[in-house]
């Protein structure tokens, strides 16, 4: 492969020592960097020996994003190193999905399986046929590893507030993490985490996507019940809105930006209350000022960017911001091109994180991807499909305004969840110190998560 490929695996800090197609990258020895007591404990970083594998998309991927970053020897030797031993959070996004039984799918099809079940049967398999099938499960397990991810806040419902619905997606990670929890496991506590990172596995911490509401509206106190059944069911985040207005505000799509309502204030409360964390990232901005002036807690924007740096229905602008951090919260930048402007890249993404350190304060950012490692047997899976599907209508959560904005598969590929140690690399580019990089990595996420838990 040359001497570009030999300084991949080198460098990598996703690799080791030897690739033959995908194989086995070496193992090696973590050396901690001194990180903080409270986010790590008294062995963390100490990942013990583990072999890291990786395959030929993931390498391609890197080596992109990192050709766009253009680091220096010494900061990538040094951004890769402090990756491995942090302990690193998503503030918000998925683990890596499974492809579908194309077989099994196209029988559906030909049952006349109705889309709602068509669309049941995708999501189950995406999020967990890695369970039982061998080659999903080595696919699932090489892209946790290169991520080098300890944790995701783990988009654990579907968006809405029907009770049913948002169980639906819960019991599907509750499943995965029950029946692996020798490699990830669901999270409760901080505490759980980092036990995770001591021990060398991962972890999901649970986000719900939606507030449960069972919408009878007989009295206050009955609808707001299911926040804390949630909860006790291992929900520790709850979108306010998601695009489109609801009960409790307006979501970011929509023209009116009416803000939170009184039932919305009710349900902030009631959050606060039972210990889950209020999350704006698809609340309009109104909402999501107001909602912070109602918080007694911590609240986050889990997955945006800043308005400031690009202008979008999705990013925050600095007054919106500027409450979060008065909460104690934080904004997690997320990996959407089109939510980013500009170049749309991983370069671009770096702007959005140093807007907001330099602005607000590094106790107030994190990064919540948005974006999920997806299976390379999909397009295999998908050649089994006899009869396709016909094209759904617009869901009413995603009508979304007309935008010109276009994504590239470049801008996409180098911000592809396996980069996550680019991430770190990114920010040693920009000088911040390893201790402000590992607040952004996960100790502003797990000071939100204690404070949230607090009595």
């Amino acid at each position: 492969m040359g001497n570009k490929r030999r300084d991949f695996l080198k460098l990598s800090g996703i690799a080791g020592l030897a690739i033959a197609g995908e194989g086995v990258l070496g193992s090696f020895t973590a050396q901690p960097f001194k990180v903080p007591e409270e986010i790590t404990p008294a062995a963390a970083g100490d990942i013990n020996r583990q072999q890291v594998i990786i395959n030929e998309r993931i390498s391609a991927d890197f080596e992109l994003a990192k050709n766009i970053l253009k680091p220096t020897r010494k900061q990538l030797e040094h951004g890769l190193e402090l990756h491995r031993n942090s302990v690193v959070i998503d503030a918000y996004g998925f683990m890596p999905r499974a492809s579908y039984d194309g077989a099994a799918v196209d029988a559906a099809i030909r049952s006349k399986a109705s889309p709602l079940e068509l669309q049941d049967m995708q999501e189950d398999m995406t999020m967990t046929r890695f369970v039982k099938d061998t080659k999903e499960r080595a696919e699932f397990e090489t892209a946790w590893r290169a991520s080098g991810v300890t944790c995701i806040i783990q988009n654990s419902g579907e968006e809405g507030n029907e009770v049913k619905r948002l169980l639906k997606r819960l019991s599907h990670f509750t499943y995965a993490t029950d029946m692996m929890r020798g490699f990830v496991a669901k999270a409760v506590t901080p505490d759980d985490i980092l036990l995770a990172k001591k021990e060398g596995r991962h972890a999901l911490y649970f986000t719900g996507n939606g507030v449960p509401l069972p919408q009878e509206w007989v009295t206050l106190e009955e609808e707001l019940r299911y926040i804390s059944v949630f909860y006790q069911l291992g929900i520790r985040m709850m979108h306010l809105t998601y695009n489109r207005r609801n009960v409790i505000g307006d979501g970011c799509a929509e023209t009116s930006n009416g803000g939170l309502s009184d039932f919305g204030r009710a349900v902030v409360k009631e959050m606060n209350r039972v210990g889950v964390i209020v999350d704006i990232a698809h609340s309009g901005w109104q909402t999501s000022l107001e909602a912070a002036q109602v918080s007694q807690k911590p609240m986050v924007a889990s997955h945006t960017t800043a308005a400031a740096v690009n202008h979008h229905i999705r990013a925050k602008p600095d007054n919106v911001i500027r409450a979060i951090a008065d909460t104690g919260g934080y904004i997690g930048i997320c990996c959407i091109p089109r939510f980013l402007g500009g170049t749309g890249d991983i370069a671009q993404m770096m702007k959005h994180i140093d807007y907001v350190v330099k602005k607000f304060g590094s106790d107030h950012v994190a990064i919540g991807t948005d974006v999920a490692y997806s299976s390379r047997f999909f397009a295999d899976e998908s050649k089994k499909l006899s009869l396709k599907p016909q094209p759904a209508r617009t869901r009413w959560e995603a009508l979304w305004p007309e935008e010109p904005f276009k994504e590239s598969p470049q801008m996409e590929q180098s911000m592809a969840w396996t980069n996550w140690p680019l991430f770190t690399v990114g920010m040693v580019q920009m000088g911040y110190p390893d201790d402000v990089i590992q607040k952004i990595l996960s100790g502003n996420t797990m000071r939100v998560a204690r404070a949230a838990l607090s009595v």
